[in-house]
Formats: structure tokens, sequence, C-alpha cells
């Protein structure tokens, strides 16, 4: 039988865009750019806001000099609990910036009681890879650098990241290990985009797509250019290339994804990369929805339950 969609979540999306949204062309960032920071401005004007949480902005400088934002969240009142997650935000590596994400991270937050630093990386194609993960180690450099004064352990830091920033944090995870360190307790990663090859349409998923064949091709385009899809693709720069060899000595993993989601099919190969290299790896699989399901529809169970699953996580480190 084909997949289909939960209908909650089909009916939110219709509502939203209609049954035939405009679609950009393969290569057009400009107007990816401008359609999701719409989207997720809509999205953030319309869902509840998040209030107990407190954010204040430092600055940090990159390994090439360039002065990067950085916004420390804390739960209001509350003690800190020692363990801290630094945070990579969702774009398709070519769009959105903290401030969309300002009620995503204050969620979990608030939820959890742990504190988040959320990284500005550089957007491509501006920059190219593998600079949004040396700006994110530059990010994990400052929490861990400024622990005692943020009341951190730096012994109980996670790296988190969603879409985008789930392979940005995939392949920080394995940059620190060459690096060696500062060591993470474990890396989360929510929907992850790993796979620079993953231009081929799978009719199964396709009409679902929240992030299309042709929207992963431009990212991957940005990032990566004339040398996507090639052989001398680097882990730092796609973490879906990491080989067994690669993969040993990383953090234990949690992962999630929905059926309908384009970035399944490596998210599923990378938890079986870091289970044959023997890495703990947490996966969940939410049967009937796209990329990104819970942002569209948080009150939907599977929404609910990834949430719950996510934060006990966080609240494990």
């Amino acid at each position: 039988m084909p997949f289909t969609m939960h209908p909650e979540v089909g009916a939110t999306l219709f509502a939203l865009f209609g049954a035939n949204p405009p679609k950009s062309p393969a290569g057009d960032v400009k107007g990816r750019r401008e359609a999701l920071d719409g989207m997720f401005d809509m999205l953030a004007d319309q869902g509840p806001k998040i209030s107990g949480v407190e954010s204040k902005d430092f600055t940090t400088k990159t390994s090439d000099g360039h002065e990067m934002i950085l916004r420390w969240y804390t739960k209001t009142g509350a003690t800190p609990p020692g363990s801290a997650v630094l945070y990579a935000h969702g774009g398709g590596m070519i769009a959105l910036k903290i401030e969309h994400y300002d009620e995503v991270v204050k969620r979990y937050v608030f939820r959890t009681g742990v504190p988040f630093l959320m990284v500005d990386y550089r957007l491509c194609p501006e920059v190219q890879a593998p600079v949004p993960v040396t700006d994110t180690y530059a990010g994990l450099k400052y929490l861990v650098d400024h622990a005692s004064e943020l009341g951190v352990d730096p012994s109980r830091i996670g790296i988190m990241g969603d879409s985008a920033g789930g392979g940005i944090s995939a392949s920080l995870a394995h940059y620190i290990k060459l690096k060696g360190g500062p060591a993470v307790k474990r890396q989360i990663l929510i929907y992850p985009m790993l796979d620079d090859k993953n231009v081929e349409v799978d009719e199964n998923i396709a009409p679902y797509a929240t992030w299309s064949y042709d929207d992963n091709i431009t990212g991957w385009q940005a990032l990566l250019g004339d040398k996507m899809g090639k052989e001398n693709v680097d882990p730092i720069e796609a973490a879906g290339r990491m080989t067994v060899k690669d993969a040993r000595g990383l953090p234990p993993a949690y992962i999630d994804v929905g059926e309908l989601d384009i970035f399944r099919d490596e998210d599923l190969q990378y938890a079986s990369t870091l289970g044959k290299a023997g890495v703990e790896c947490e996966f969940h699989m939410y049967p009937g929805v796209p990329h990104a399901w819970g942002e569209f529809v948080p009150e939907l169970q599977s929404a609910r339950d990834a949430m719950e699953n996510r934060c006990r996580v966080i609240s494990s480190l």
C-alpha cells in the first residue's frame, strides 16, 4: 500500500499553503530564503509564546575572524542543572536565523530547565563548507571556555540541531573527534540533513515532502558547490559520508524523523553506521508525517511523543 499523510497534518498544510503551493526551481536560494523566513515568521506569529525563559546574546570570533552571535537561553528562576545544549538551527543551509528559532528553543528550555546556547552560524552560499560546522565549533569552544560563569559542567554538554542544524551537529561530532575535543556527551539530531547524494526522487515520498528534492539540491549546492555528489566530500561537509571507521568513538546519538521525510533513509543509514561502529543510537521514525511536522501541528500525538522523547534525552545530560 502507498503511504498516506496523517489527515490532520494534511489539513494544516492545505490551510497554510493551499493545494498547489508555488515551487521554486532548483538553485533558487533567494526564493527559498524568502519563503522559509516568511513561513517561520508566520508560524511564530500564530503559535503560543513561551514565557518564563530569558535570553541574552554574546559574541565570539570564529576561526577566520568573523564575529558571530550566540544566544543563551535559561529558564527564569531555575537552579542551573549543570548541563547545557549547543543548538544549530535548521534552514537547509541557506535560510533562517536565530531569531526564527527563539520559540523553538524556548520550548525545550522551559520543559527541561536545561540552558541552550544557539549559534548564529553563517549561511550558504555566502560561505561554503565547512564554515557552518567550524562556526558551530566556535560556539562550542565559547560554551566550554565560559562554562564556569554560565554554571555549566563542561562534561555535560550535548550538541543538538534540526534539519540542516542536525546535519551540522552530526558533522560537528566528527570534527570534535578530529580536533581532539572538547568532548560532548550526546548528539541529538532532529530529522537531520546528512547526505548530499540524496537527489533521486522517491515517488512514495515526493507528494508529501515539505522539504523537496529540489530544495535539497539547492541547499547542498549552496554548501558544497561543484563538489556536491562527488567522491571527495568529507564527513565534516556532509555527515552522511561517514564510514564505520569515521564513526567509531563518536558520542551516543538520538535521532528522530518522519516516515514521509526525504531524509528518512539517510537518517536510518546514519543510525546503522553508528551501530556498526559501536555507538549507542536511539532512533524514532513517526508514521504518516513529513519533514518538520511538529512545527506545523505541534498538538498531534506523534509531535507530542517526539517532544517528550527529545526532552527526556536533553534532561539526561
